[in-house]
């Protein structure tokens, strides 16, 4: 019987599942659409997991992602961590010397500096969206080009056009006046790229100290125009791991597979039998102090399993 250890990374776009073995090859992964059910698509990982590798023994669990620890409730994770330090992990692992990691997601990115494969600084995007996954698949659908060939148009543009690129609003309106100039959509969408681009450094990556090797993740990274837009600006070369999609789940694994080894415990994890069971989420405001968080709680068939939100642990330590 084969023994996996299986990461999840909940985020809004996607719920990313995989599974590694004690080498951390990966065996198995996929990508789901949230659409705005966190745990249907976790459930929905989970039994494409068990279908594809069939009978196995779970070691331990990893979770990350915004849905992290509703993840973790539904799984019954061992190791629940940010998605800084699981991309950082991932990416150490498959690349040691990495200095900086650019991961774009579908509606957030950030920037992680390395040194001595140790996480020394980081930043993410607070207001602007541009150049997100979600953004991106937005100008796709209006220009009618599939996502797909976004990258291999703006490959193959001889010239660049400069689209302003400060906010979706802006990049957006001068793509339309672009197009009523008569540029192609190949050129727009080089511009484009070369926007988002220049809007993620001078944005995201303010006042941080930007040295190679620089390594390429998130959805987004399979975009061949942004990748080649990256290496113009920076002139040097981007790598984009095999598994650029999925680094965050893949973190998350690695980080669990470290935790039970050096503990030697036993995983937490539900068992598969989990997909088939009801959660349900709620909240209230705790009224204890003038902080008045806000406390989700998760229930299976009735029985509160977890709780968070709470700033003193009050409500979260009392399970």
């Amino acid at each position: 019987m084969k023994s996996i250890y299986i990461g999840v990374d909940v985020g809004s776009v996607s719920t990313n599942v995989v599974a590694i073995d004690k080498d951390v090859n990966v065996l198995f992964k996929t990508y789901i659409r949230t659409n705005g059910q966190p745990i249907d698509s976790v459930k929905e990982g989970i039994k494409q997991l068990k279908e594809s590798l069939g009978n196995v023994e779970v070691l331990g669990v990893g979770t990350t992602g915004s849905g992290r620890q509703l993840a973790g409730a539904i799984l019954g994770a061992d190791v629940i961590k940010n998605e800084i330090t699981a991309h950082a992990t991932a990416t150490i692992h498959f690349v040691p010397n990495v200095r900086t990691i650019f991961e774009i997601g579908g509606q957030d990115s950030k920037i992680i500096i390395i040194k001595d494969q140790m996480v020394v600084d980081f930043a993410m995007n607070t207001v602007c969206a541009a150049g997100t996954g979600s953004f991106l698949d937005h100008q796709a659908e209006r220009l009618k080009i599939p996502i797909e060939q976004f990258g291999d148009l703006a490959l193959s543009a001889k010239n660049s056009v400069r689209i302003a690129g400060r906010c979706t609003v802006f990049a957006e309106s001068d793509m339309i006046a672009k197009q009523q100039f008569g540029f192609s959509k190949a050129e727009i969408i080089r511009g484009l790229c070369d926007a988002l681009v220049r809007n993620y450094l001078n944005n995201v990556g303010r006042g941080k100290n930007l040295e190679p090797p620089f390594v390429f993740q998130g959805g987004v990274a399979a975009n061949k125009g942004i990748k080649a837009a990256f290496e113009r600006e920076l002139k040097s070369e981007i790598i984009v791991p095999e598994h650029f999609n999925v680094m965050g789940a893949i973190g998350s694994a690695i980080l669990a597979k470290d935790y039970i080894e050096k503990t030697k415990a036993k995983t937490k994890f539900r068992g598969f039998d989990a997909a088939d069971i009801e959660f349900t989420t709620s909240s209230f405001e705790c009224k204890g102090c003038s902080n008045r968080c806000e406390v989700v709680k998760v229930s299976m068939e009735g029985k509160v399993i977890a709780m968070w939100g709470d700033r003193c642990g009050k409500w979260t330590n009392s399970l």
